[in-house]
């Protein structure tokens, strides 16, 4: 085992490296579906290295609604095949990979005369069928409680801005939800690393041959050229763009941000029929840094891919009038403190132009291609990411005739995780991602937000840091920065060991901080000098 640590001047000598030696697999982007294809890979006893163009989780994976989820809306769309695997995935993360990333968060649908008895007895027919994945998966309902009928009373506590007027109850079912993921990805990226990977940001692949690639660094503007046995892009909605053959049909998930305090700051997700639809659903999801995250559209995103998509004022305005019809208080304008907005990288295989994006399917696809002759990695999401990565490397294996080990990603721990404590795992972490700050007696009198993150390197990364005030808060004596529980230790951690370069990969990526345009120019100066100072030793 490899240090896990992720620094500008490891970065340095593996790219120096690179250029003497042939890998067996060329990864070829940077977010969670190349960082799973990175660590799959490694762990099998392949020599790696990932090429990211600009930073990990830049692209599709820090723009998703944070749910490790089990698929219920692919039952509603029959798509029977994605529901399964996304069951077991969230399972093995919720179990063994990363427990610690991901906790369960309880879905609250409020029953009123409006929503109608069909209405609830389909999402309550819907719910058990979602259970029976649950069940199959082999979660244990400790782990995922099943689904439930709920009074008024525990509706107005878990989700306090839910208008009572005419409040039956509500139906409660639970999913899986990560604290970031950005983080995720990171993790994956880190856990590589610590396998022999060469995880190599701010790289670009600007030619790419089935025996390897031209690579440019972003940072001095030289070129090299890599060789490898089998290359794998999973560079996502940007396939196309690398490779010709690929044909995707982007589409875009919108998502705005509101302060948690506006919403009552509750512990449970909002789920709100999508109107006229039978399988959508608009959420309002509570995460970390006090912020409750509403989400999400799905729109048609033709034409060219932007390197950093944006929300219209037609998807916000969608958002906030499906929410505020089950709130006592509607949503307005002025309370949007942030949006954003991904592209989902869809195949666009025959028949699927003929129907909404919505009804497209999320599997993913795994060939090689024709014009390249790399394993191209295609479609998915978030929650499958290791299930596309082991086919990614079964693939590339076989067409490249490679030896090597078997997957074993479902038991093997991300950093952070507790070790695997028998057949069933660990379970889910008790640590909250509501950003409150309070200290957890599994976390040994540490902040709960800083377990949620780290897991079992929290101790580290306040022991780790060497500059000053670490333990303080980034926004400390800042006006208006109450809510964001980052610790200076954590911004330091950021560059010296997870791969951070400037202050934006911290901002927008490593602490999310970014997603609240106010928050950011805030603390800006501060996460700059912390980066820089950081940064002198490596």
């Amino acid at each position: 085992m490899q240090s896990t640590a992720l620094t500008a001047r490891r970065r340095r000598r593996e790219l120096d490296e690179l250029t003497a030696e042939t890998v067996d697999l060329l990864v070829v982007g940077g977010g969670v579906t190349g960082t799973g294809v990175a660590l799959d890979a490694a762990a099998r006893g392949l020599s790696v290295a990932l090429v990211e163009a600009h930073d990990l989780a830049w692209g599709t994976s820090r723009w998703s609604s944070k749910l490790a989820h089990g698929g219920l809306r692919y039952l509603a769309t029959g798509d029977v095949g994605v529901a399964r695997e996304s069951a077991r995935e969230r399972h093995v993360l919720m179990t063994r990979t990363a427990p610690h990333l991901v906790r369960a968060l309880p879905q609250v649908l409020p029953l009123t005369p409006g929503t109608g008895r069909r209405r609830g007895l389909t999402v309550g027919i819907g719910f058990g069928l979602g259970d029976l994945l649950r069940r199959d998966a082999g979660t244990s309902s400790l782990v995922l409680p099943g689904p439930r009928l709920a009074r008024p009373g525990e509706v107005a506590r878990l989700v306090p801005a839910v208008a009572r007027e005419r409040l039956h109850g509500a139906w409660i079912a639970h999913d899986g939800q990560l604290v970031d993921d950005a983080r995720l990805v990171v993790a994956l990226a880190r856990t590589a690393a610590g396998r022999g990977a060469k995880i190599l940001t701010r790289v670009r692949a600007v030619d790419l041959r089935a025996d390897g690639a031209t690579l440019e660094d972003a940072l001095t503007g030289a070129t090299l050229t890599v060789r490898a046995r089998v290359v794998v892009n999973a560079t996502g909605v940007w396939a196309g763009t690398v490779d010709p053959s690929v044909r995707l049909r982007p589409s875009r998930g919108t998502h705005v941000v509101v302060p948690a305090a506006r919403l009552g700051s509750p512990t449970g997700a909002l789920m709100v029929p999508v109107p006229g639809s039978g399988s959508r659903y608009v959420f309002a999801l509570p995460g970390q840094l006090g912020r409750v995250v509403i989400g999400l559209t799905d729109e048609e995103a033709p034409g060219p891919v932007p390197d950093v998509p944006v929300a219209t004022q037609a998807e916000i305005d969608f958002l906030l009038e499906t929410v505020s019809g089950v709130l006592a208080r509607p949503l307005l304008p002025d309370d949007v403190v942030g949006t954003f907005a991904g592209l989902r990288p869809l195949v666009d295989t025959a028949g699927s132009s003929d129907g909404p994006s919505a009804d497209v399917s999320r599997k993913h696809l795994v060939e090689v291609s024709p014009s390249t002759g790399a394993v191209n990695v295609l479609g998915g999401k978030l929650t499958t990411y290791r299930t596309m990565a082991e086919d990614a490397v079964d693939l590339a294996v076989k067409h490249a005739g490679l030896t090597a080990g078997p997957c074993w990603t479902t038991a093997l721990p991300l950093v952070g995780a507790p070790p695997l404590v028998g057949p069933g795992g660990t379970g889910v972490s008790t640590s909250s991602t509501s950003g409150t700050g309070s200290t957890s007696g599994t976390g040994g009198g540490l902040p709960d937000s800083l377990v949620a993150r780290y897991g079992n390197e929290a101790a580290e990364v306040l022991a780790a840091a060497v500059l000053p005030g670490s333990a303080s808060a980034v926004g400390q004596g800042i006006a208006g920065t109450a809510h964001l529980d980052i610790t200076r230790a954590e911004i330091e951690w950021a560059a010296t060991h997870e791969g951070a370069l400037d202050a934006d990969d911290v901002l927008d990526r490593r602490t999310r901080i970014g997603l609240v345009p106010a928050d950011r120019a805030a603390v800006r100066d501060v996460v700059e000098e912390l980066v820089a100072d950081a940064l002198k030793w490596l």
